[in-house]
């Protein structure tokens, strides 16, 4: 069986096991595209498949899936930069409401399953006295620095999981399908998560570790959390009502009647035999920016009236 190894992480990633090289490869550019072929991602061939299959039935027992639970400090799309150094992770804290009691007997268990392999594993056959636990009481105060937690823990089991790089948790929505658009998953929102608990010993500590297990469905949305963005009301008020402007009407011959327009001759109507001579700023040659006036007939003689009198 081939999978898919990870030369950052030292380990087989994405869960792909094929029965050839090539089927392998397909099957991760089936997974996570173009990011295939990044340096550190290589085919092998698994080499103590029993081991492998010890090691998944580990992870199945210690691997649970959660009730609805909302989500804290979200850092599932894009990984975070570890403030003391390291590889960046995708991470988010996850509360689980006390009323909850079936998903807390599941990691009660699965924390327990995962003593078990650290017994065996990594803690040379003895359950250390003192074990780090990364399940918290919201209504209690933070390990960090003995705060309270935050309002929206109150009543809730708190815990925070995280991934590697190579490992990218999979959203989905309440329909298994993927979530395309990144305003969806924000800190806030309900949704349910598939938890692995795993033994550790680093840096002169023991305990047990939360890992997301690559997949994360959103339910539902729910009030941000953290700081936003203010509403512009907040900033410019809001609530009155907004002036209407007109635009400008001419001014009306009447009040309260509508003003007459008399359309100008020449345009869009027939053209008139008679015009009205335009005021006088100097008389203005004839022909040059005025229409051509017809001559008048004398009704007696029947000859153009050149400026005498008619009958003459």
């Amino acid at each position: 069986m081939y999978g898919i190894y990870s030369t950052v992480s030292k380990k087989f990633v994405f869960g792909i096991r094929e029965l050839s090289k090539s089927k392998a490869r397909k099957a991760l550019e089936n997974k996570i595209g173009k990011d295939s072929r990044k340096w550190r991602f290589e085919v092998r061939k698994y080499k103590n498949q029993r081991r492998n299959e010890q090691m998944t039935s580990q992870t199945n027992s210690s691997r649970i899936v959660t009730g609805e639970v909302r989500f804290s400090y979200v850092n599932l799309l894009k990984p975070r930069e570890n403030q003391y150094g390291g590889e960046p992770k995708y991470s988010t804290t996850i509360l689980v409401p006390k009323s909850d009691t079936a998903t807390k007997a599941r990691i009660d268990a699965a924390i327990e399953a995962a003593k078990q392999y650290g017994k065996s594993k990594v803690w040379n056959g003895v359950i250390p006295p003192v074990i780090a636990i990364p399940v918290y009481d919201g209504d209690g105060v933070k390990p960090s620095d003995g705060m309270p937690f935050g309002e929206e823990c109150k009543g809730h089991w708190v815990f925070s999981a995280s991934s590697k790089l190579d490992q990218p948790p999979k959203i989905v929505d309440v329909n298994a399908n993927p979530v395309i658009d990144p305003t969806e998953v924000y800190s806030g929102m309900y949704g349910r998560i598939a938890i692995n608990f795993a033994p550790y010993a680093q840096a002169g500590k023991k305990g047990i570790g939360a890992y997301i297990s690559t997949n994360v469905q959103k339910t539902r949305d729910g009030d941000p959390l953290g700081s936003s963005a203010p509403a512009a009301s907040d900033d410019f008020g809001g609530g009155a009502p907004q002036q209407q402007y007109a635009p400008q009407q001419p001014p009306q011959q009447n009040y309260g009647q509508q003003q007459q327009y008399q359309p100008q001759q020449g345009f869009g109507q027939p053209q008139q035999q008679q015009y009205q001579a335009p005021p006088q700023y100097g008389q203005p040659q004839q022909g040059f920016g005025q229409p051509q006036q017809q001559p008048q007939i004398d009704p007696i003689t029947g000859q153009p009236i050149n400026g005498g009198v008619m009958g003459i």
